[in-house]
């Protein structure tokens, strides 16, 4: 046998022995596997109570597996650290449409661009997510509270989007409480949610609209649907390239005064029993 043979067999037989321990090391793997399973079925049938627990454990990392899939695909992302979240981005990070708009609404609410960054950056992410388009959002966000984080109704409603804070607390235990209405980020998501809900349930944007400010079925909405039209269609323009005349959103319009004495003020927002920010909305 020359050594070209030799080499050729060994090769075979080591190459032999490799495949025979590794079908042994599965063969006997799987018996392992199959030990372990028949003793924890047997074990489960014997004890009643480790059967139910492992159930009870089982069903909770389900339902936290739903509720996680739920929130992501809402846009609220569960933070209940949102203390450490960075309020401010560097503008030139930013796209060009984010950009443009950036520029545009800090120049006309004399707003500093970093924290506006922030803001406008979220708007197209959860926009996207929840499919809104992000100039609808911005847009709210300028009329309620002209990109003041801290502002507050004199009914209640509190920060950028102005969500009634005590009505939508289910929503603001995702990021940590109560105290994340002040908060621009959380403030943002929980009001894209509402307006989601609003536009979803009425099927228009000026629909949705009417619901958010609550006068969803009263008719009157004091000129708060027209006033964010107003600031979307600008909005709208910036993103597309075009830069319209820098304009104060419109005043809402007088009431009219009937010659036998003042009419009854308008019901609050948080009044009506319609108003999305009354009724809790499905997180």
């Amino acid at each position: 046998m020359n050594v070209f043979a030799k080499i050729g067999h060994g090769v075979r037989t080591c190459a032999t022995d490799a495949a025979r321990g590794f079908f042994e090391i599965c063969h006997n793997g799987f018996a392992l596997l199959g030990l372990a399973t028949a003793f924890v079925v047997v074990a489960l049938l014997a004890r009643p109570d480790l059967r139910h627990s492992g159930e009870a454990y089982l069903m909770g990392w389900l339902q936290n597996r739903h509720t996680a899939a739920q929130v992501a695909a809402s846009g609220m992302t569960p933070e209940p650290d949102v203390i450490e979240r960075v309020r401010a981005a560097d503008p030139t990070s930013l796209t060009q449409q984010q950009a443009a708009v950036t520029n545009w609404l800090s120049k006309k609410y004399r707003v500093a661009p970093e924290p506006l960054s922030v803001l406008v950056t979220e708007a197209w992410n959860v926009g996207a997510t929840v499919k809104l388009d992000p100039a609808l959002i911005l847009a709210v966000m300028a009329i309620e509270s002209r990109f003041n984080p801290f502002s507050q109704s004199p009914v209640g409603a509190q920060g950028l989007m102005q969500v009634m804070t005590r009505v939508h607390t289910d929503k603001y235990d995702y990021f940590g409480g109560n105290l994340a209405a002040f908060d621009p980020v959380a403030n943002l998501r929980v009001g894209i949610k509402v307006l989601q809900d609003c536009v979803k349930g009425s099927g228009s944007i000026e629909g949705g609209l009417r619901c958010y400010v609550g006068a969803g079925g009263h008719g009157n909405d004091g000129g708060y649907v027209t006033k964010v039209l107003g600031e979307y269609n600008r909005l709208r323009s910036v993103v597309g390239g075009q830069a319209p005349r820098m304009m104060a959103p419109l005043s809402p319009p007088a009431p009219a005064v009937p010659a036998n004495g003042p009419a009854k003020p308008a019901l609050e927002a948080e009044t009506r029993p319609d108003h999305p920010q009354t009724l809790v909305a499905n997180s």
